[in-house]
C-alpha cells in the first residue's frame, strides 16, 4: 500500500501529487452526475435496451427487439451496459464508466510521459489533460469518446514501451488497443495509428527490416481487433440481425466506409451517404476551424504551445540519436497532433467540437514535455528568452478566448493578463537582470495561472452544468448543446441553406441560421420534435400493446429513444438515427404487422422524398385506422398522426 500511494522510485512528491491530480480529475468528472440525466438518450437507449437482451448487447441495438442498431460500434455501450446491470439502469450505470475512463486516462498519460520526461512533466501532463474543457465535458456524458481517448492512451503507452526495448509483444498490445478502440468510435480510433507506426519505425531498437516485420504483425492484430466484430455481423444472414443504423444497406462495412468514414471526411458527397455540414456544430472547414468561436474554448487554450514546444524540441533534440527516448516521444506526440489537427480542421462531414477531446492527450503530453525543455532552453542564456515568448503567447491566447464572452466572469481574463505579464516580467528579470534568483518561482506560479486559469475554468463550468447530451460542451457556451439527439436535415428541395444531412438546419441553436432549440429539419420520416409522443399517447401504447414485440414504430431514434427510456418497451426507429436510414420498408412492415408483432405506427407529418419513406407513410395510411387524439387523452392537430394496423 505504501509503494502504491507513495511510490517506489522518482521524488517523494510525486506519487501523492498524481493522487491529488486524480482526485481532483474524478471529483471534476463525476460531481452530480445524477444531474445529468441520462445525458445522450440515443446511446441511453441503446444501454436500457442492452440489459434487457443478450442480443440487444452484442450488437449494440437500440431496441431491445433489434430492429435497427446505434450508429457506432458496440464497445462503450457494452461497458455502460455492464454497469447497469450490476447497478441498474440509471445516471450513475450510465456516466460512472465515463468518469472512471477519464481518470485512468489521465493516469495512464502521466506514466507515459513520466517514462520520457520525468515527473515534473507527467505531473504537468496530468494536470492539463485534467483540466482540459472539452474533455471535462465529454467524461460526463455517455458519448464513446471517453473510452476511445482511454485506449488510445494506453496504446500509446504501450508503443512507448515497444519502442524503449523493441518488444514485439508489447507493439501488438498497442494494435490490440487500437483496435478496440476501434469497436468504439470506428475510423477515429485509427488517426493515431500513422504517429504509432512512424515511431516505431524511426526509433524502435531492432533492425529495420525486423521492425518492418514487427510493424506487419501489429497491422494484423489491428484487422483482428477492429474487425471481428463487424465480420462476425456481416456474416450474419440480414433477416436475422437488426438492420445496422447509418448504413446505406444494412451492414457494418458500409457504415465503416460511408456514414462513419469517407463521409467525415469528404461530407455529403462520400459514397456511403455519409453526413456533411460540418459547419453546423464546429465552424466551417480550413485551418482555423479548431480556434474558432465555438470550438476554440474547448481545445485551444494550449494548442500554440504545444506548436512551440514541438519546435523547441527540434530545436534541442534534433541531433540526437534515432533512439533517443525523448525525441521519440515528441515524434510519438507530434504526430499524433498533426494527423488529429488536419482531419478535423479540414473534415468536410459532421464535426462536433466533443470530437477534439481525442487531441487532448497529445496537447497535454507537448505542455508537460515543455517543462523540461523550457528548463533546459532557459539555462541557456542566448535562448532563454524562448521562454517568456511562449509565456506571452499562451497567456495571450488565453485572454483572447476569454474576450470572447465579455460577460462572463469579466475579471477572469485580466486576471490572465495580469500574471502572463508578471511571469514574462519575472522570467526576463530573473535571466537577464542583475536581481535575486528568488523571483523566478513567483514568475513560474505566474505562467501557470497564466495558462490554465482559462481552461480550468471552463471545467469547473463543465463540472457544474449538466449533460447536454449531443454536443456537449464546456464553458460559458455549455448551453449551445442539444437537449436531445436532433434529427437530421436531408437535403430537400426548399431546405435552409446549409441544411445537409448532418445538420439540423446547418447551425447549432442559437446561431445565425438555426432551427429553434429542439427543431428539426424535414426529411426522412419526418415527425416534429419529440416524434409527437407525448406521455399520454405512451401511457396508451403501454396498456394495448398485447402480445405485440414492439410498442409503436415511429419516424426516428429521436422519438424512439425517449419512449424506450419513459416505457422500458422496445421502439422501432424505422429511419434510425437519422430519420432517412432505409431500415423500413413495406415488405418489413407488412410482416411485422402479419405477424402481430407491431401494432401501431406513428406517422410524422414531415415525409421527404428520402429513401422510401413515402412507400411506407403511404402503405400506412391506406392500410392502418387512425387513432383520434381523444382516444388516448391527447390534443388533436398535431404534425403526428397515431395509425392502429391489424394482422390480417
Amino acid at each position: 500500500m505504501r509503494r502504491a500511494v507513495l511510490g517506489g522510485d522518482g521524488p517523494r512528491w510525486s506519487r501523492p501529487a498524481l493522487w491529488a491530480v486524480l482526485v481532483a480529475a474524478f471529483a471534476l468528472y463525476a460531481w452530480d452526475l445524477p444531474g445529468g440525466g441520462t445525458a445522450n438518450a440515443y446511446y441511453a437507449a441503446a444501454v436500457k435496451s442492452a440489459t434487457q437482451s443478450w442480443k440487444a448487447f452484442f450488437f449494440g441495438s437500440l431496441d431491445a427487439g433489434s430492429f435497427i442498431t446505434v450508429d457506432k460500434p458496440p464497445l462503450a455501450l457494452w461497458v455502460q451496459a455492464l454497469f447497469a446491470r450490476v447497478l441498474g439502469f440509471g445516471p450513475w450505470a450510465l456516466l460512472l464508466p465515463q468518469a472512471l475512463a477519464g481518470t485512468a486516462a489521465v493516469a495512464v498519460l502521466h506514466a507515459t510521459v513520466r517514462r520520457a520526461f520525468g515527473p515534473v512533466a507527467a505531473l504537468a501532463a496530468a494536470v492539463v489533460l485534467a483540466l482540459t474543457p472539452i474533455t471535462v465535458a465529454i467524461d460526463r456524458d455517455n458519448n464513446p469518446d471517453a473510452l476511445l481517448v482511454l485506449l488510445l492512451v494506453s496504446g500509446a503507452w504501450a508503443v512507448q514501451r515497444a519502442v524503449a526495448g523493441g518488444r514485439l509483444r508489447w507493439l501488438l498490445a498497442a494494435a490490440f488497443l487500437v483496435g478496440c478502440g476501434f469497436n468504439a468510435k470506428m475510423l477515429q480510433a485509427f488517426l493515431v495509428v500513422p504517429a504509432f507506426a512512424l515511431v516505431y519505425l524511426v526509433a524502435a531498437r531492432p533492425p529495420l527490416l525486423r521492425r518492418v516485420a514487427h510493424l506487419a504483425a501489429a497491422g494484423a492484430v489491428l484487422a483482428v481487433s477492429g474487425g471481428w466484430w463487424m465480420a462476425v455481423v456481416d456474416a450474419i444472414p440480414a433477416g436475422s440481425r437488426p438492420f445496422v443504423g447509418g448504413s446505406t444497406d444494412g451492414t457494418v462495412w458500409d457504415l465503416v466506409v460511408g456514414y462513419n468514414g469517407l463521409g467525415r471526411i469528404l461530407g455529403r458527397d462520400a459514397p456511403g451517404g455519409g453526413p456533411g455540414g460540418g459547419a453546423g456544430f464546429g465552424g466551417e472547414p480550413g485551418a482555423g476551424r479548431l480556434f474558432n468561436d465555438v470550438v476554440g474554448g474547448q481545445i485551444s487554450w494550449l494548442l500554440p504551445l504545444a506548436g512551440l514546444v514541438l519546435l523547441a524540441g527540434g530545436l534541442l533534440l534534433g541531433r540526437r540519436p534515432r533512439r533517443d527516448p525523448q525525441g521519440a516521444a515528441l515524434l510519438l506526440w507530434g504526430g499524433w497532433l498533426a494527423v488529429h489537427y488536419a482531419v478535423f480542421s479540414f473534415a468536410q462531414g459532421t464535426f462536433h467540437p466533443y470530437y477534439t477531446t481525442a487531441l487532448a492527450p497529445a496537447v497535454a503530453a507537448l505542455a508537460g514535455a515543455g517543462t523540461v525543455l523550457a528548463a533546459a532552453l532557459y539555462r541557456e542564456r542566448r535562448r532563454a528568452w524562448t521562454v517568456p515568448l511562449g509565456v506571452a503567447v499562451t497567456g495571450g491566447w488565453a485572454f483572447a478566448l476569454l474576450a470572447r464572452t465579455p460577460g462572463w466572469h469579466p475579471w477572469l481574463r485580466w486576471t490572465v493578463a495580469v500574471a502572463a505579464v508578471v511571469a514574462v516580467a519575472g522570467l526576463l528579470a530573473a535571466r537577464y537582470a542583475p536581481t535575486p534568483r528568488r523571483l523566478l518561482p513567483v514568475a513560474v506560479a505566474s505562467a501557470v495561472v497564466a495558462g490554465l486559469a482559462g481552461p480550468g475554468a471552463y471545467s469547473v463550468a463543465a463540472a457544474s452544468t449538466a449533460s447536454n447530451g449531443t454536443n456537449p460542451l464546456a464553458g460559458p457556451s455549455a448551453g449551445a448543446g442539444f437537449p436531445g439527439r436532433p434529427g437530421r436535415a436531408a437535403m430537400m428541395p426548399g431546405a435552409p441553406a446549409g441544411a445537409r444531412r448532418g445538420v439540423p438546419s446547418g447551425a447549432p441553436p442559437g446561431m445565425p441560421g438555426a432551427l429553434p432549440r429542439g427543431g428539426l429539419g424535414r426529411g426522412g420520416f419526418g415527425g416534429g420534435p419529440g416524434g409527437g409522443v407525448d406521455a399520454k399517447m405512451a401511457s396508451y401504447l403501454v396498456r394495448d400493446q398485447g402480445s405485440a414485440r414492439w410498442l409503436v414504430a415511429v419516424s426516428s431514434a429521436q422519438s424512439a429513444s425517449s419512449l424506450i427510456l419513459e416505457t422500458g418497451r422496445p421502439v422501432i426507429a424505422m429511419g434510425g438515427f437519422t430519420g432517412s436510414d432505409p431500415a423500413m420498408t413495406v415488405a418489413k412492415l407488412q410482416a411485422l404487422v402479419r405477424s402481430g408483432q407491431l401494432r401501431y405506427v406513428l406517422v410524422g407529418g414531415g415525409f421527404g422524398p428520402d429513401r422510401g419513406s413515402d412507400g411506407v407513410s403511404a402503405w400506412v395510411r391506406a392500410h392502418g385506422t387512425e387513432v383520434p387524439a381523444s382516444e388516448y387523452g391527447g390534443a388533436s392537430g398535431g404534425s403526428s398522426v397515431l395509425y392502429r394496423l391489424e394482422a390480417s
